[in-house]
Formats: C-alpha cells, structure tokens, sequence
C-alpha cells in the first residue's frame, strides 16, 4: 500500500500588526475605529461571513479571496500590505478602498515608504493610508512626506510624543507628496 502523502506545515508568520485602541490621523490623536486581522496561520478558515460587524483591515490574500463575498458587506472594508506584498497588488482598485495600511515588520525595513508613495502617486489612493507595525518616531516625518497620513504605533511611546515628532523639520531640501518642489525650486520662485 502506498504511503500517504504528508499535509505540508505552513509557513511560520513573521511579526503581526496589533490592534492599538488609539492611532494618529490626520495630525491628531483619534480612537481607532478599525480591527486589523492578522494573516491566517494553518486551516484557520475566515469567511465573508464571519466578518460580519464593524470596520475590518484584512491582510491583501484574505481580501482578494474574498473581495466579491465581501462587496455586499454594510461595513468598510480596509487592506493591509505586508512588507513583501508591493502596491502594484492592488493596482486600480487602491481607489476604492476607504483605508489601506502598510505594514512595517521592523523599523530597518524601508520597503513601506516605497509603497505608500506608489499608492498615492501611481494608484490615486487618496484615503487613509496607515503606517502600522514596528516603525520609529524619527521615521514618522518621512513617513508622511511618502504619504502616510495615519499611524498605528506599536511602540512605547505617547502618540502626544510622536505628534510632536511631525513637527521636527521645518522644511526639506527634496522634493515628495508633501512638498513637490525641492527647495532650489521653491527659492528661484
């Protein structure tokens, strides 16, 4: 008799995004009114169903498998991008999504910036876009010049503290969402 094949273990996940009870928006401290799911590990089975109340931020391969289950849904519906998964995933369909979060797994990942720039610039995206995961205070201000509006800070400082951190620079010398002419630009003016 043949021996049965052996079900493959999945892959081990590396660090998740959390659910903190407050983010940044928009320059202001504001209650987090979205659950961020986690990527599913194993045969945990998450259907449209179960996703049933409230503002949910699923993980890009969830919301794909179910994006037609889910366009009936009466609540928003939110995506976030892991660190290897590029904007070019979502393409067009950026524009229709209230809120896309980007996912830094460690602070010495830069790959995020690059997306959060892509989203806005290529894609249109002009909801909210969510910095989540294990970024820094210095970071925050390049993180907004990339086009992140909102942050979901996993670290232990205040959000009082990294709001001042937005405030750090005065000017730029570089050209970005925030500002599009570098600073010989703008003096030759």
């Amino acid at each position: 008799m043949p021996a049965q094949a052996k079900k493959p273990k999945p892959a081990k996940l590396g660090p998740q995004p959390e659910n903190p009870a407050q983010v940044i928006i928009d320059d202001a401290v504001a209650e987090n009114v979205w659950r961020l799911l986690p990527q599913a590990e194993g045969d945990v089975e998450i259907t449209g169903e179960s996703l049933a109340s409230g503002n949910v931020i699923l993980p890009y391969k969830l919301w794909h498998n179910l994006r037609d289950e889910l366009a009936e849904r009466a609540h928003e519906i939110g995506v976030w991008l892991d660190s290897d998964e590029s904007a070019e995933l979502l393409g067009e369909d950026a524009k229709a999504l209230p809120l896309i979060a980007v996912h830094f797994p460690a602070f010495a990942d830069g790959r995020g910036f690059t997306t959060g720039r892509l989203l806005r610039e290529r894609y249109g995206f002009d909801g909210e876009l969510r910095a989540v995961g294990a970024f820094m205070r210095d970071q925050l201000t390049y993180l907004r010049r990339c086009g992140f509006n909102a942050f979901a800070y996993e670290g232990q400082q205040s959000l009082e503290n990294l709001l001042e951190s937005l405030h750090d620079f005065s000017d730029s010398y570089q050209a970005a969402l925030d500002q599009p002419l570098p600073m010989f630009r703008r003096r030759a003016v």
